[in-house]
């Protein structure tokens, strides 16, 4: 399964510097889908709240 549309070029540059895990079957590598959503999820930003006093301060 593949989540998204990744340039072969930029799935082929994340294995050859090891940055995602993959699985190779053969000639044939794959990467498994959790992953993926390891990669995204230790490369996602947080939100930076903002606080609500902020907002309504007077000109």
């Amino acid at each position: 399964m593949r989540i998204g549309l990744v340039e072969v070029a930029r799935e082929q540059r994340l294995i050859e510097e090891r940055r995602i895990r993959y699985v190779k079957v053969g000639r044939h590598v794959r990467i498994p889908e959790s992953a993926v959503e390891e990669f995204i999820a230790s490369r996602t930003a947080q939100p930076i709240p903002v606080r609500r006093s902020a907002l309504r301060r007077a000109a």
